[in-house]
């Protein structure tokens, strides 16, 4: 018998993604047990309540984090959507005093359209989520 302890595996870590846009919100959940992500909804709401909408996801799935997808121009520039992203993602970590992890997006929903995807949004924010867990160690 040995002296040295077993090292436990950490516990999975849970993790909603958004795919933000001006008049809807894609949302996805995962986590890095699986590695998968799964399209959840679309929320078609601004404002309050729009963030009252994803309180009530945050309440019902209770991720570890939140992942937000963020455009870029294919050169990497930024652009207007760009600095809309970042903002949500700034007030997400505001409101709901969870860590928020920010993803390159571009192409997301070109892929999501390749797929044949019904809600495009919720595709794009699981793309976005499967690429913020291949990044996990």
């Amino acid at each position: 018998m040995s002296g040295s302890p077993t090292a436990r595996p950490a516990s999975p870590a849970s993790f909603l993604a958004f795919d933000f846009g001006t008049r809807r919100v894609g949302v996805a959940g995962g986590n890095s047990l699986t590695r998968r992500a799964s399209p959840l909804r679309t929320i078609a709401a601004e404002g309050d309540a729009r963030f009252a909408a994803i309180g009530q996801l945050i309440d019902e799935w209770k991720p570890d984090a939140l992942v937000v997808g963020v455009p870029f121009h294919p050169d990497g520039a930024a652009h207007d959507n760009t600095r809309r992203a970042q903002r949500f993602a700034r007030q997400l970590h505001g409101r709901f005093g969870l860590p928020v992890h920010e993803v390159d997006e571009r192409y997301s929903t070109t892929e999501a359209q390749s797929h044949g995807a019904r809600d495009l949004d919720a595709a794009s924010a699981a793309i976005i989520l499967d690429q913020f867990l291949g990044t996990l160690p």
